[in-house]
């Protein structure tokens, strides 16, 4: 992908949304950062900035958008490219994919989920660079999985929500759930605003004994998610992403809280390796190199 055309990229995160412009997530050339506040300013500052590094690195070919969800990504509905019932409230029916084209609307332009772009990102360039069959896991302001099955990712009517499968809840645990819709599912009880809710500052905030408690009660709640993801999947590899993901010691304790999960079943000697769950390849750029991974789509027409 390097040395092909400059594409321009928008992921649209519950706390963040990030504008790109580059060649892929291998080729990024400029990058800016923003708040995400009111549909209107929010996706008014992305296609200005958009535009304005359009400007300086050179017009783009194709342009695309990685939208937190759940989006409604069937291009014969009404519906197509807007929010739907989507825990940032203010933002339910928002039309995310409309602005864009209003303004790029000379060249493709694409929208997409950002945890399914930022599968697509770390298949090219990260993690899961090589493997035909992996689960990436986003864990931030609310949990999301992007399931990649022989290449292809997985879609049904709507983008997998394996964030809000039911979890078992942990000994001891009394709080009901950050989730809107089902309070203690994996999102209400693992995210980093569940996080921020149960220990009352944000995860990054956390330290001594309460960060340890943090993290162990971390570890299995995600373990009893993935359990999930392992039996309805067979995935090659786990790949965990996400500002919450990066907390360091975490991922160890995943990989210990799951196997536990496991129970020994079904006896596969890879879902014991070290390498089985792993953090993201490209970091912080799995999610803008994902909408550059859809405008690389757009204009290939896949």
């Amino acid at each position: 992908m390097l040395g092909g055309p400059m594409l321009g990229g928008i992921e649209l995160g519950g706390t963040k949304v990030i504008c790109v412009v580059g060649q892929g997530p291998e080729g990024v050339v400029a990058l800016d950062r923003h708040p995400t506040t009111t549909p209107a300013e929010t996706l008014g500052w992305a296609v200005d900035r958009l535009r304005a590094m359009a400007a300086e690195h050179g017009p783009l070919a194709a342009v695309g958008v990685a939208a937190f969800g759940p989006i409604d990504l069937r291009p014969e509905a009404a519906t197509y490219g807007c929010l739907l019932d989507t825990p940032k409230r203010e933002w339910v029916g928002a039309d995310v994919l409309g602005p864009v084209r209003a303004v790029f609307g000379g060249v493709p332009v694409t929208v997409g989920s950002d945890v399914d772009g930022a599968a697509l990102a770390e298949e090219a360039g990260g993690a899961a660079r090589g493997l035909s069959d992996f689960v990436y896991v986003t864990i931030g302001t609310g949990i999301g999985m992007g399931v990649v099955v022989a290449g292809t990712l997985v879609h049904g009517i709507l983008h997998p929500e394996m964030g809000h499968v039911t979890v078992p809840r942990q000994a001891g645990d009394g709080y009901e759930g950050a989730c809107f819709a089902h309070g203690d599912c994996l999102e209400g009880m693992a995210s980093g605003t569940a996080m921020t809710a149960r220990w009352g500052c944000r995860p990054e905030e956390l330290d001594g004994e309460r960060r340890e408690a943090a993290l162990d009660l971390e570890a299995a709640y995600l373990a009893a998610g993935l359990r999930n993801a392992v039996y309805a999947f067979a995935p090659e590899r786990i790949v965990l992403g996400g500002g919450v993901a990066h907390m360091p010691g975490l991922v160890e304790r995943v990989r210990r809280s799951l196997a536990e999960a496991l129970g020994g079943y079904p006896g596969l000697p890879e879902y014991g390796r070290e390498d089985f769950v792993v953090t993201a390849g490209l970091g912080d750029l799995a999610g803008p190199g994902g909408a550059l991974m859809f405008a690389a789509q757009a204009l290939g027409g896949g």
